[in-house]
């Protein structure tokens, strides 16, 4: 097929191809519109950046405005779904790019990361397209602020993706959702056998196109890699980027907080880099991706997923700073550069470690490739070739590592109430006094007075600590009683509880008597009633009805205890 005129498209569509600049589809868009303009359900095997974006938005949109009719309210007439933000953000402005000249064609664009209330409202009044990521299309299910009852076609980007992020059971529900006679068309970039299993179960007698088999890199990629150890990982990187040949370039790590240390180190050598993953923000995400565009950062750091939907010409080298640990994951990556006829370079870093397993994610990538990757050597002293390109490109001082906010800085030499020190103990359990307070002019000054009952004394008049005793515990929790009901701990110069001036405990009111009536002593020492035998009444003992008969042992304070006589 030589031009778009060929394949009949709406007069706005056309339009729109010509104000873009394209005139000829790709061999995926090919292949992939006529059967899709049909009706008929579309397999496309397909990687990122062979057009199949137009390949299903077109016969989409040229659905849309031939079977004009409202969209549903809270619902939408299209489903389009996508495994990252960012490729949701790119398929939405590419359809709006398509159908700019469709009159009143509302697409809406739902993701997580970002407030739903205002994505509930955008859906309240139904729209021609939505693309969403299967996550948050589920939240705006559960709360039911969207139906999809009435979707006629339903479109799967990157399904082998959304598999590898665990969305089969979110895909399964919103299928189970949607009317059996719908449009499918699903697109992968790699046919593995899950994908196979999964298009069996959406698509009903489908089309099969596809080009550049999983096994099969750009033809004008050239790849090298070099094998060295896990910590001279960031040095080669280094080395790597200060090439005068090297421009917009893209480096792949497993995980988040690896892409994270990959930009820290860069900075630290003068390389100023951005990371894109999925514990940045929507913003942040953004911005990295803006200053990425528009060549304010030449080297973006990013993961797997969130490398999803990035698609940018220009990049002219690929680096794989971890060798991914499925095979399938290194054609994808490598597939960023040379693109639009361009060539590129692709660089993998291989750890020798045995416990990184990157030898064997090497061995099979070369058995998926069938054939070997060139190998190539390592400068002697990377740290000094580092320094020397540094200084060809007159790059600016590198940034000085900044110190972890969660590590401690050193040990503290002080001692105080907390410190080791401070929880040492003698023999009797006492805490040994500190330097500072063994001094009573040191912890406070003779020429100041205190505040309180003392303000008219100064310091060294006042009682020190050794005066205060603190009252030792007992065993069983009781105060021993001495002769007369006194405490065998209670401390010297303090009047005991309970007791006068004179050391007298004062008469206890009697229950039945008057104020002025004192009871007469019982045989423990105590004032106050004393209980008999059980089953006996109060003064059976003898002494008179409400005199403290016994009626056994007294707890001393005129309260009857629990013994019983």
């Amino acid at each position: 097929m030589k031009n778009f005129d060929a394949l009949e498209l709406a007069e706005p569509l056309a339009r729109a191809l010509a104000d873009m600049g394209h005139t000829t589809p790709t061999p995926i868009q090919a292949q992939a519109i006529p059967p899709a303009m049909d009706g008929q359900d579309v397999m496309g095997i397909a990687q990122t950046g062979t057009g199949k974006t137009a390949g299903f938005t077109l016969p989409t949109l040229h659905h849309i405005f031939t079977d004009d009719r409202e969209p549903p309210k809270r619902g939408a007439r299209v489903l389009i779904l996508a495994p990252t933000r960012e490729l949701a953000s790119q398929i939405g402005e590419a359809v709006r790019d398509y159908g700019r000249h469709m009159m009143n064609l509302s697409v809406s664009i739902v993701y997580g990361g970002v407030p739903i209330a205002r994505q509930m409202k955008r859906l309240s009044g139904g729209n021609d397209v939505l693309v969403a990521t299967p996550g948050r299309l589920i939240d705006l299910l559960d709360r039911k602020a969207i139906r999809l009852d009435e979707v006629e076609v339903l479109i799967l980007d990157e399904a082998d993706q959304m598999l590898d992020m665990g969305f089969i059971h979110a895909l399964k529900k919103i299928v189970n959702v949607i009317p059996k006679d719908r449009q499918t068309l699903f697109f992968s970039a790699t046919l593995a056998p899950k994908i196979k299993q999964l298009s069996k179960q959406f698509l009903d007698d489908p089309v099969h196109v596809s080009v550049t088999p999983a096994n099969r890199t750009a033809d004008k990629v050239t790849q090298i890699m070099y094998k060295l150890s896990r910590g001279s990982k960031q040095e080669r990187l280094a080395v790597e980027l200060l090439q005068p040949n090297v421009g917009r370039s893209l480096v792949f790590c497993r995980t988040k907080h690896g892409a994270d240390r990959v930009v820290k180190k860069l900075a630290q050598v003068g390389i100023p880099a951005v990371a894109i993953h999925g514990n940045k923000n929507q913003n942040q995400r953004t911005r990295a991706l803006e200053a990425f565009k528009s060549g304010a950062v030449n080297t973006l750091v990013a993961t797997d997923v969130a490398a999803r939907g990035i698609d940018i010409p220009d990049i002219t080298h690929v680096f794989n700073f971890e060798l991914p640990n499925v095979a399938e994951q290194y054609v994808h990556r490598i597939g960023r550069t040379a693109r639009a006829n361009a060539s590129g370079i692709a660089i993998s870093l291989v750890a020798t470690e045995k416990d990184t397993d990157e030898l064997n994610y090497l061995r099979d990538i070369e058995k998926l490739l069938k054939e070997k990757i060139p190998e190539g050597k390592n400068p002697t002293n990377m740290a000094e070739e580092v320094t020397k390109l540094r200084a060809r490109k007159a790059l600016p001082p590198p940034e000085k590592p900044q110190p972890d906010a969660r590590k401690g800085r050193g040990k503290s030499k002080k001692k105080g109430r907390f410190s080791k020190d401070s929880k040492k103990t003698d023999g009797r359990g006492n805490r040994p006094q500190t330097e500072g307070r063994s001094d009573p002019s040191r912890a406070m000054p003779s020429d100041k007075t205190q505040k309180g009952p003392f303000a008219d004394k100064p310091a060294k008049d006042l009682p020190s600590r050794e005066g205060r005793s603190r009252k030792a515990p007992t065993r069983g929790g009781g105060k021993p009683k001495m002769s007369g009901g006194a405490s065998a701990t209670e401390p010297r110069g303090r009047k005991p509880e309970g007791r006068s001036a004179d050391g007298k405990r004062p008469a206890p009111k009697h229950v039945g008597t008057s104020e002025s009536r004192k009871p007469a002593p019982n045989k423990f020492g105590g004032r106050g009633p004393s209980k008999g035998p059980k089953g006996g009444k109060p003064g059976s003992s003898g002494s008179p009805k409400g005199k403290g008969g016994s009626r056994g042992g007294s707890g001393g304070r005129g309260k009857p205890s629990g013994h019983r006589g």
